[in-house]
């Protein structure tokens, strides 16, 4: 699935706030191509709008036992049901119109807002979809519970339950995580609480709009006043809080998530994990979003449309000749205001030899990636080999920087550079790049 989704036409829904017992009004709306998952808070008199992302989280000691979001002031409590099932939907971009400041419980699972959504219809945008790659290895933990994200294929989680109690056995889950699996396996499955715990959330000021029919309720003898829909409903649940968790990235995730005993707040540890992830692999890539023209002649604003790179770590003015795939030119004009001139032999200043070598890497990747072939690819910068510095750059120097490929294979490519001064050649070394697909 690569093109981006929306929802076909507007569709409400009602309900009452499981912890607020606010009464509820919302509507759903089709949304552009990267606009993401925006709520917008209409009985506010500015209408604020906050976005989906780990920068509008709220931190969990100031709302326990669920997922919030704030911006500017106005909050959104209680995501985790309907976000899980726009994730189930993948749902890309969506405008969520609400009156109050919690989600509806419903019937305390993902199933009205499924079903709701389903019926308004899904439509496929031109953007291309973007996934959250688990590169590495990512493990976060609290208070005997853990979470690890591995890389995998596919969204796939793997769940233990084990709570020290009579009737709550310990349970484990695994699945391959799907619109289907998620219709099938999780959508229906409600929240809980054990029945020792009801009066004190109360008195916490949590569950003001809890029932025994949107709540499971566990006594010693088993569940209070309702009947469960599945054996092993509770690990269901624990499954699509941490599936509508996730979703805070607003991007479905190809990795296997194994989680002991997680909840809300181990989750979000994670969330911010693997966010953290995909900033460091982000950076440490050159990323094309531009497609110059043959010849093309790129500013620095142009340039940081190619390259994920920014000041003070951008080390190119200019491109001033780009053969894509062959050869180009790059320009840095170094003056005493660079500022690592203020700690590299401040009395004598000398610029340092590696920021000359990513300089040169920075200009090689413009040229790698500008090609039909590698558009939408990411670099790697893996080696720098047969480096020899002929030379000091001082303040005053202009940096021309001459790349030319050498052999460009699909996923590697070499290119030798140099960096030359009133045409004298200041440093040289041959680079190698890994390329991978965005």
């Amino acid at each position: 699935m690569n093109k981006q989704r929306t929802i076909e036409k507007e569709v409400s829904l009602s309900g009452v706030g499981l912890h607020t017992a606010s009464k509820v009004k919302m509507k759903f709306k089709p949304a552009d191509i990267d606009t993401g998952i925006v709520f917008v808070r209409t009985d506010l008199p500015s209408r604020p709008k906050i976005k989906v992302c780990i920068d509008s989280l709220l931190d969990q000691s100031r709302s326990p036992r669920r997922t919030s979001l704030g911006c500017e002031g106005a909050e959104i409590h209680t995501i985790e049901h309907l976000m899980a099932a726009l994730s189930g939907l993948n749902i890309d971009n969506i405008l969520i119109e609400i009156d109050n400041n919690e989600i509806p419980g419903m019937d305390g699972s993902s199933l009205s807002f499924f079903d709701s959504i389903s019926q308004a219809g899904i439509r496929e945008q031109e953007g291309r979809r973007k996934y959250c790659v688990i590169r590495e290895p990512v493990m976060v933990e609290e208070e005997g519970c853990s979470i690890i994200a591995l890389p995998h294929p596919e969204f796939k989680i793997s769940y233990t339950l084990d709570y020290n109690h009579v009737f709550l056995k310990t349970d484990f889950f695994e699945s391959a995580i799907d619109k289907d699996t998620f219709l099938k396996e999780f959508a229906c499955a409600r929240t809980f609480c054990l029945e020792e715990e009801a009066e004190q959330l109360k008195s916490q000021g949590m569950g003001g709009g809890a029932d025994y029919d949107n709540t499971l309720v566990v006594g010693r003898a088993g569940v209070i006043k309702n009947k469960l829909r599945f054996e092993n409903e509770f690990i269901r649940h624990k499954i699509l809080d941490l599936i509508g968790d996730l979703y805070i990235l607003s991007k479905p995730i190809k990795g296997h998530i194994i989680a002991l005993k997680s909840g809300h707040s181990l989750n979000l540890k994670m969330v911010k994990k693997i966010a953290h992830q995909e900033q460091r692999y982000g950076l440490s890539a050159i990323g094309i979003d531009y497609h110059p023209k043959e010849g093309e002649e790129l500013d620095a604003e142009t340039i940081m449309k190619i390259l994920p790179h920014r000041p003070p770590f951008l080390f190119v003015d200019r491109v001033v000749h780009l053969e894509r795939g062959k050869s180009a030119r790059g320009i840095k004009n170094v003056t005493i205001n660079d500022y690592f001139f203020d700690g590299h032999f401040p009395g004598r200043p000398v610029m340092p030899g590696v920021l000359i070598i990513e300089a040169m890497a920075q200009v090689g990747g413009v040229m790698m990636l500008s090609t039909e072939e590698n558009r939408g690819k990411l670099a790697y910068f893996m080696a720098a080999n047969n480096i020899k510095f002929r030379k000091t750059v001082v303040p005053g120097d202009q940096l021309v920087i001459d790349v030319e490929a050498g052999r460009i294979r699909a996923r590697t490519g070499q290119v030798h550079a140099r960096a030359m001064v009133d045409a004298k050649v200041v440093v040289e070394a041959d680079f190698v790049f890994a390329l991978a697909d965005k």
